[in-house]
């Protein structure tokens, strides 16, 4: 689904003032990123593996210790220079000096949100040392990179370009470049572009390293109170009515939270949607401008929602994450109320035959239905 456009601008807190749109990170690497991202600084450039490396996220490389431009002595000050291994339970990390940045690789970086101090140390090594960075917009991605030092060429990759770019950037890489992939705000490919590219260089034989960070609809979560042990990322819903409720309707039942992303120009004719279709009672939690300034986030009845967003002409501002609780479980099917089939079908069938259609004809449990034939057997 395409996602809204947003401007991002430096604020005086040190955040930005552009859309909310993150992402799910997806987290996990292969390469030798696995090994960190904390370490001492340096103004070198990082250790690249030769053009000869093959293209496999399951190659471990031996580097040299590597850091980058991207941000100076003073925050990296406190961290040790020896890699350690963190281990607990299944979850295992490792600490110390930056990870190569790899040549013939593709990064798929995730960026702030909406605050430029949000970005990991990772995403600032990799863009520090990317030979060209693929934006969804530069002159977005100019205020995050010139706003760290960073000077990497940067090369526009946007919904209407990305099939054609995907060709350049396959070239690049075969040319022994590191390419970084970043989106105005969050994960590239998460209603955003960048899925295309990925697939593209996947194909062509070219490593993909996923840098994970800020996430709009993780970030919104954490923060819901909302205990759903599932959830569902349902993107930004389509843009015409009819269309948008047919989707909700299918929804309905969900027995998880649903998860949407939406812009202010509809944010208004949403929650009516989502009102008429899944019910006034449903809960519902409304999260916009996060990691902002005026970040907000409300709980509230569905029935509710249309009119507290009309109350104040600021809260249609932004970009918004709304997640609705899950649907409240179907009360258990009265098990009577099959009587008249299953007395039916054990008039004419074996009990074991009219068992399995009635079955198959409710959807109840098969030992619910074989208890109850018995019993109507039983008082026939």
């Amino acid at each position: 689904m395409a996602g809204a456009k947003g401007r991002v601008s430096t604020a005086s807190d040190g955040g930005t003032g552009g859309a909310t749109r993150g992402g799910a990170g997806r987290s996990g690497v292969g390469t030798a990123e696995a090994f960190g991202a904390e370490g001492a600084a340096g103004t070198g450039r990082g250790t690249v593996a030769p053009p000869g490396l093959p293209p496999d996220n399951g190659v471990v490389v031996q580097a040299a210790t590597a850091s980058s431009n991207a941000i100076g002595a003073a925050p990296r000050a406190h961290l040790k220079p020896k890699v350690r291994a963190i281990e607990k339970g299944n979850i295992v990390m490792t600490r110390g000096e930056p990870s190569p940045v790899l040549a013939r690789t593709l990064y798929v970086v995730a960026t702030p949100i909406g605050n430029l101090r949000d970005i990991t140390l990772r995403a600032l090594d990799v863009l520090g040392e990317a030979d060209i960075i693929a934006a969804e917009d530069t002159r977005i991605t100019a205020t995050l990179t010139s706003h760290y030092g960073i000077k990497g060429r940067l090369a526009a990759l946007h919904a209407h370009n990305e099939r054609q770019r995907a060709d350049e950037v396959i070239a690049w890489l075969a040319g022994g470049k590191r390419v970084a992939l970043v989106t105005d705000a969050g994960t590239p490919a998460i209603s955003d572009p960048g899925a295309t590219l990925v697939r593209a260089v996947i194909d062509a034989g070219f490593a993909v390293v996923p840098i994970p960070g800020p996430s709009a609809v993780i970030a919104a979560l954490s923060a819901s109170g909302l205990a759903a042990a599932q959830w569902l990322f349902c993107g930004f819903l389509p843009a015409t009515a009819s269309a948008r409720a047919r989707q909700i309707d299918r929804l309905r039942n969900f027995g998880c939270a649903l998860v949407f992303y939406e812009a202010p120009h509809r944010i208004a004719a949403t929650l009516d949607a989502l009102a008429a279709s899944l019910g006034p009672e449903r809960q519902l939690v409304i999260a916009r401008e996060l990691t902002k300034r005026f970040e907000t986030i409300h709980r509230i009845a569905l029935g509710d929602a249309a009119a507290w967003l009309a109350a104040d002409p600021d809260r249609n501002r932004g970009e918004f994450v709304l997640i609705v609780e899950p649907a409240a479980p179907s009360p258990p099917v009265e098990i009577e109320s099959h009587d008249a089939l299953l007395s039916a079908l054990l008039a004419e069938l074996p009990l074991a035959q009219a068992v399995r259609i009635a079955v198959a004809a409710t959807a109840v449990a098969k030992n619910r239905i074989y208890e109850r034939a018995l019993a109507l057997k039983k008082a026939s």
